[in-house]
């Protein structure tokens, strides 16, 4: 759903300005005072914003909304008028006030025509971050944490401040230190992932301003860089530490890289040929913490002051609705068992986009006090437990666990400890904010915190209409077996974890492809409980996940090792037991068969050491050391200091300051892509009569099409035509490319048809509504050496050959051979697949806006597709977000597709592609 482009005309005492609903450009008189505390709103900023229509939007930057938020009573049950919902919350210091709020829209694509980049669309690759503030009304405190754009539903973002990267500073205003020092320090190439990267780290800043290389690091983990290399961009945020040029790891005093000098290389001497100086910190702005943007006053009033009351926000399709207070959050969930709660949409939020999952109605609570809840079981000095609310987000709760592992003793915070090391890894900092505790009741297969809070016997504090109700994390709720589940009606609450005891141990394991944001491969939980004062097991309990459809416990292997010795031969014995238990079959979802069934054994080799080495400190008389062949098992694998050895030529004193050679000079639009000023192809502006083109794409990897029914597609609103291979007949192949599949597809992902609609999402949902029969075809071809059977080859052959070949190795002294096999593999560039056309009218002349790395091959398939002549055919190619290879021969099938949907309904075709 669209929203309406006003334009507003701004006058904030006296400095006029103007700016538009979508939040283009930023005010040179943003309010800046030199602290985050309350404010008396009567002395800030006013100003009078009048849309080009005439009426009045608003009356005062912070003047307190005068706003009816009344819950719908027709949707809560009770009797009522509806009464109208209105969204307030702020963008980059400026008021934004939705009365007909489409639920199922995200912040992202409400902010698209500002700088904010689309990426990935599923919170995996951070391009999108910005900034949330929140305030706190019982702490009078303000939190400021990193989000992706993409995953949060605009509806959740009452009464809260945003704040994206044209907010903090551009080049007709003035630079943030961050924006400047990443340009300058190296820091961007392709530029696309820059904007997000910035966001991540002016978060960081808000809250630290001298931070740690390890808060630094731990704030980047969200946000993924395809082509600047991650050396350049720690360099630039490590001068924002305290000690740039000190790894800040120093033990006994001394720092483990010894004497270093400028950036944290050995000083060199006059007479080397080579310099470590790729920029001075001495010529960077200094970071000003009292010169950022203020928290709006108005939003400190609004929740201080105003009476919450239940929101609902109605779309075509969803109701969105926002209790609270826990009774109202039990009486919806009643109304609407079958309805999703959703706080920070890092479950929910995926499934919509990835799977088309789809809620007609969804619940998001709103900072319900008993679900924020945090507190210690037990009585006086003994604490036998700790309570968190399912509304924490996971940084939150990894912060209290923190504080909690530090005032305990270690015999109490074994489960504590194992779920910190997890939290510190899990996803990015983006996601960590986002999602709350209550994620667990999602039960991912593949979820890290499962198997732990399964082994230490923790317990969920669940809420009806019946009333209260406590249920076990179990293997049988990790199932989801119905006598062991939540009921429709419920809602969790929050989560009781119980203390260790004394002699019980519990350890936490995952192996995944990046240590921070990347999906569990294979993770684990165990627990093991001695008798007292021995070895002898009492309890254990084992669990896996990503090894089966659910979370797996080797139950009856933990069963029969009770009572045994913790020695080798238990584990001997143990490793035999789990293996016939936690069965892998070589069919099995995700493959890597034979090294998940490694790591299952893996961890549990590690668990053995684990408690051994702690036995070992309980009791050193008693329990051998160990062989010094398996101590390098326990080491956790910590990413190194992010120290470089780069240098680059000395530049002569005698060369003219003219000269680049030598110098590490920035890169151009080096600015631009900190900004976010970097115009991408997506990031174009709307033009008239713009229509919108999606694909449909095959479901089968080698099969004939039988049929394809286009009419339920054809019949939804705002959908134009359906292009297919007959509208192109004989221009539907160049060269030994063919743009839609005829009767056969040859992969899954096959080209079959175009969608054109008016918007993006009509055009999204009218290619779900396509209906394509398959058949599927004999000799499916899955491996090279089946294809060297079939004689399957791409042609035509190609060699690179110098002299003869057969002669020289009849003459080698040694011949060496072997196979090596590699998988396939991901261009995975940030920018997904995007192009503009606009045809001119005139002779046929079109012009493409694309981004691609070979614009004159564009150019000719799109004349010929079009039948024209290549002069006129105007490709435009303003900067590519990352291509890696991937942006030539199917970029040009998209282009011409495209070009020709424009061309033949002689209106501008905007296509876009999601990373999927």
């Amino acid at each position: 759903m669209s929203r309406p482009a006003f334009t507003w005309d701004i006058e904030i005492n006296g400095c006029a300005g103007e700016t538009s609903s979508k939040m283009q450009g930023d005010t040179q008189c943003s309010p800046r005072v030199p602290s985050e505390s309350a404010s008396d709103p009567q002395t800030q900023p006013t100003a009078t914003v009048r849309n080009t229509h005439g009426f009045q939007l608003q009356e005062s930057v912070y003047e307190n909304a005068n706003m009816d938020l009344t819950a719908s009573e027709d949707l809560l049950g009770t009797s009522g008028a509806m009464e109208p919902m209105q969204l307030l919350f702020f963008v980059n210091g400026r008021k934004v006030t939705e009365k007909h709020v489409d639920p199922e829209m995200m912040l992202l694509p409400y902010l698209r025509k500002t700088r904010t980049k689309y990426g990935c669309g599923g919170g995996g690759c951070g391009a999108c971050t910005v900034m949330i503030s929140r305030y706190n009304p019982s702490t009078r405190t303000i939190r400021h944490h990193p989000v992706n754009a993409c995953l949060t539903p605009i509806c959740s973002l009452h009464g809260a401040a945003v704040t994206t990267v044209e907010g903090i500073g551009s080049t007709t205003t003035r630079l943030h230190p961050i924006q400047e020092r990443i340009a300058k320090c190296h820091g961007t190439q392709c530029g696309f992932c820059t904007p997000g990267i910035v966001m991540s780290m002016y978060a960081l800043l808000r809250n630290h301003p001298e931070p740690t290389l390890d808060q630094l690091t731990d704030a980047l983990g969200g946000n993924l860089c395809r082509c600047t290399g991650y050396r350049p961009i720690i360099d630039a945020c490590k001068t924002f530490c305290k000690a740039s040029g000190c790894c800040q790891s120093k033990e006994n005093g001394v720092c483990c890289n010894g004497d270093r000098g400028v950036n944290g290389l050995a000083e060199f001497q006059e007479g080397d040929e080579t310099s470590p100086e790729l920029f001075s910190e001495d010529e960077f702005l200094p970071l000003d913490p009292t010169q950022e943007l203020i928290f709006p006053p108005e939003l400190m009033t609004m929740a201080e002051k105003q009476p919450p009351k239940t929101r609902v926000f109605s779309g075509e399709r969803m109701t969105w609705i926002s209790p609270v207070t826990l009774k109202e959050l039990v009486e919806v969930k009643f109304k609407y068992p079958q309805a999703p709660i959703v706080m920070g949409n890092t479950s929910v939020g995926p499934e919509v986009k990835f799977k088309g999952v789809f809620h007609p109605v969804v619940i998001s609570p709103d900072r319900i006090e008993e679900m924020c809840v945090v507190s210690q079981t037990g009585d006086g000095d003994f604490i036998s437990g700790l309570t968190l609310g399912a509304g924490l987000s996971l940084d939150q709760v990894k912060d209290v666990l923190a504080d909690v592992v530090r005032k305990l003793p270690e015999e109490k915070t074994q489960t504590y400890h194992a779920l910190l090391k997890h939290l510190r890894t899990l996803a990015g900092s983006q996601i960590r904010n986002m999602a709350v505790w209550g994620h667990i009741v999602s039960r991912h297969l593949d979820s890290d915190l499962n198997p732990l809070l399964a082994v230490g016997n923790c317990t969920l504090n669940l809420r009806s209409k019946d009333g209260d109700r406590q249920i076990p994390v179990s293997e049988q709720f990790l199932r989801k077996s119905p006598d062991a589940d939540l009921r429709p009606q419920e809602v969790l609450v929050s989560v009781s974890i119980p203390c260790s005891r004394k002699w019980e141990f519990v350890s936490a394991f995952r192996q995944a492809q990046r240590q921070q944001n990347a999906l569990a491969i294979v993770n684990s939980g165990m627990r093991v409980l001695f008798r007292e004062g021995g070895d002898v097991i009492k309890e254990l309990s084992i669990m896996y996940g990503g090894v089966g459809p659910t979370t797996t416990s080797a139950e009856n292997a933990c069963q029969k090792l009770i009572g045994r010795p913790w020695d080798e031969e238990m584990l001997h014995t143990a490793c035999r037991l789990v293996l016939n238990e936690v069965t892998l079959p070589g069919s099995a979802p995700g493959g890597k068969v034979e090294f998940k069934r490694t790591l299952i054994i893996s961890f549990l080799f590690k668990f053995y050491l684990e408690v051994c080495q702690s036995l070992k400190r309980m009791d050193p008389a008693h329990y051998p050391s160990l062989d010094f062949r398996h101590e390098s098992a326990l080491e956790d694998l910590h990413s190194t200091p992010h120290w470089r050895t780069l240098t680059h030529q000395r530049v002569d004193p005698k060369q003219i300051p003219q000269d680049p050679i030598g110098r590490p000079i920035m890169h151009l639009s080096g600015i631009k892509h900190a900004t976010g000023e970097a115009i991408y192809c997506d990031d174009m502006p709307a033009v008239d009569r713009e229509l919108f083109l999606t694909f449909v794409t095959s479901s089968r990897a080698h099969a004939k099409i039988v049929s394809m029914d286009l009419s339920e597609a054809l019949s939804l609103p705002g959908v134009v035509d359906i292009i297919t291979a007959d509208h192109l007949q004989d221009a539907n192949t160049f060269d030994t490319e063919t743009f839609l599949a005829t009767d056969e597809v040859h992969c899954v992902g096959h080209l079959v048809c175009a969608v054109i609609a008016e918007s993006e999402t009509q055009a999204k949902r009218a290619a779900k509504r396509v209906k394509v029969a398959y058949q599927d075809m004999e000799s499916l071809i899955l491996t090279i050496e089946e294809a060297i059977q079939h004689k399957s080859f791409f042609g035509p052959e190609r060699k690179l050959e110098c002299g003869d070949v057969d002669e020289a190795f009849k003459m080698a002294d040694q011949i060496l051979e072997g196979e090596i096999h590699i998988g396939g593999q991901e261009h995975f560039y940030m920018e997904t697949q995007s192009m503009l056309v606009v045809p001119k009218g005139e002779d046929g002349e079109i012009d493409v806006y694309v981004s691609t790395q070979f614009p004159k091959y564009i150019q000719d398939v799109v004349a010929s597709t079009l039948k024209l002549s290549a002069n006129k055919v105007m490709c435009h190619v303003r900067r590519v977000g990352g291509a890696f290879g991937g942006k030539v021969g199917k970029t040009s099938i998209m282009a011409a597709i495209t070009a020709f949907a424009a061309s033949k309904t002689q209106d501008r075709q905007r296509r876009l592609a999601s990373l999927q």
